[in-house]
């Protein structure tokens, strides 16, 4: 009798653990887009294995909030962490796409901003700076009371690496504004009678100071729209100028990541408030290239052509899963549902043993989180 008890305490205690797995592995399960209102997202793994979002706009004023999270899946608002108002704020408008790094023990934030500085009244005058903080979640104060330099035109979505040979460096998009430039695309539009000339935005990377307060060297041309028609890029980073949308080109939001020796930057092209805002990379030996753009471009892009709901798909962060064995691509977007309003998706992405990256969306159904 004692021994049947035994045997049915310990069934239902295995019943119950079954439950419990069940339960956990229910709870780790998502759908995107997820219940946060970001563009531009960054997604930081802080070294107390909390994942920290930063992001342009969710309600921030001249700054930037974040969200925190233990599972990428449940995310608590930690509110306002930083305000351009700060006693070293250099800013006037415009905050957009932060980046926050862990470096002994502090967190700076990266990001653009309309400079308050600005004798000649250009519309745009954005720059680059750097602001620091003891905690993730902030407050960030500006490090300086400027930006880390002026290159002498706009520009935006600051990107950082650390470099295995001890260096810092910094990569921008020099943005569209008053940057016509001539190429086979801008003649055509001309031709077509639809735009006089179109603008571009290219990306560049420098190195930086080690204490971030400015640059070393000068900047070096990374990523630009291809200027010939028949570039294999051509077709899908010109659809903003080749659907009549607007005159400019975009090479902006990059993110750069080493993996087996290799550089890999991804970046978004063409109108970031239009629904053909997609996602490309490129390659190379050296942080400051020559990158080589890849065949399988564009790796991220709007998928109502095979009958889903999610367009306008770009300016992503990469950061792993809670196990650390999957690779994982955030980035905002649009759906058929949420409007113009950019929202945050996650999606898993990899790296074949070829150098090839792809990244396995957008999706909308619900799936577990590795």
């Amino acid at each position: 009798m004692q021994k049947i008890l035994l045997i049915s305490v310990a069934c239902l205690l295995l019943s119950n653990l079954s439950c419990q797995t069940s339960s956990s592995k229910k709870e780790i399960t998502y759908k995107n887009p997820l219940d946060v209102k970001f563009g531009d997202p960054y997604v930081l793994r802080s070294s107390d294995g909390v994942y920290y979002m930063y992001g342009t706009g969710a309600g921030a004023k001249n700054g930037f909030a974040a969200y925190s999270s233990a599972d990428l899946v449940n995310w608590k608002q930690e509110g306002q962490v930083y305000f351009g108002n700060n006693k070293n704020g250099w800013g006037e408008h415009s905050y957009w796409a932060p980046e926050v790094y862990e470096r002994n023990g502090k967190y700076y934030m990266f990001y653009s901003a309309q400079w308050k500085e600005n004798p000649t009244n250009e519309k745009e005058n954005f720059k680059i700076g750097v602001a620091i903080s003891d905690k993730p979640t902030g407050p960030f104060i500006d490090m300086q009371n400027k930006p880390i330099f002026d290159p002498g035109y706009p520009i935006i979505d600051a990107n950082v690496l650390f470099g295995e040979d001890g260096k810092t460096y910094l990569y921008y998009s020099r943005c569209c504004y008053k940057h016509a430039v001539e190429s086979e695309v801008a003649t055509w539009a001309r031709e077509k009678g639809w735009f006089n000339e179109i603008e571009e935005s290219w990306v560049y990377g420098i190195e930086m100071k080690q204490d971030f307060s400015g640059v070393i060297g000068e900047p070096v041309l990374i990523l630009r729209p291809p200027a010939k028609m028949d570039d294999q890029q051509a077709e899908w980073e010109s659809r903003s100028v080749t659907s009549k949308e607007v005159n400019r080109r975009w090479t902006e939001g990059s993110y750069i990541f080493k993996k087996d020796d290799i550089y890999y930057m991804m970046y978004s092209a063409n109108y970031f408030g239009g629904k053909n805002y997609a996602v490309g990379y490129a390659t190379s030996t050296s942080p400051l290239g020559p990158f080589k753009k890849a065949a399988n471009n564009p790796v991220l892009q709007k998928n109502t052509a095979n009958g889903g709901i999610v367009t306008g798909t770009g300016h992503n962060s990469i950061t792993v899963s809670p196990d650390g064995k999957t690779m994982l691509c955030v980035y905002h977007g649009r759906t058929s549902k949420t409007g113009d309003e950019r929202v945050v998706f996650i999606d898993k992405m990899e790296v074949s043993k070829d150098g090839i990256l792809t990244v396995n969306g957008p999706t909308t159904e619900e799936q577990q989180m590795p």
